[in-house]
């Protein structure tokens, strides 16, 4: 199968609708680099799982926060990021931080894999708590 077959063919409006994304950030990923041209031109266009993919990795990981830069990096060494993150060793020890918002709700943190100091932690919890309790009322 070559990269732009497919079984399921999309417009950009049914693309964008599955990933939650608008037409105009599709565009920007294009002309970037990031995601690959669609097939066609103009409204003939069309996309196909590849470009559906390549979309749900980006949002994926632009919610885990990395840059689109780092995003462009892992596209191109088309490696999985789970692949590049350091793998835990038997018997490895890690202290997670546990916040319980609301019934249901909860916060899990590593800090040192997140990448905050105590006192970051501290204002994360204090700035969810303070949006929750906004979103309640």
């Amino acid at each position: 199968m070559t990269e732009f077959q497919s079984t399921h063919l999309f417009t950009l409006d049914e693309l964008c609708s599955l990933t939650e994304t608008s037409k105009r950030t599709v565009r920007y990923y294009i002309q970037s680099g990031l995601v690959n041209r669609p097939i066609g031109q103009k409204r003939a266009a069309y996309y196909t799982e590849v470009h559906l993919e390549q979309l749900l990795f980006i949002n994926k990981w632009q919610k885990a926060g990395l840059s689109l830069d780092r995003i462009g990096e892992l596209l191109k060494q088309q490696a999985e990021p789970e692949d590049l993150l350091p793998r835990k060793k038997t018997g490895e020890i890690e202290i997670w931080s546990h916040l319980t918002i609301d019934q249901g709700v909860e916060l899990h943190i590593e800090p040192s894999q997140a990448g905050l100091d105590s006192e970051q932690v501290r204002k994360l919890y204090t700035a969810i708590m303070s949006l929750y309790m906004q979103l309640k009322n």
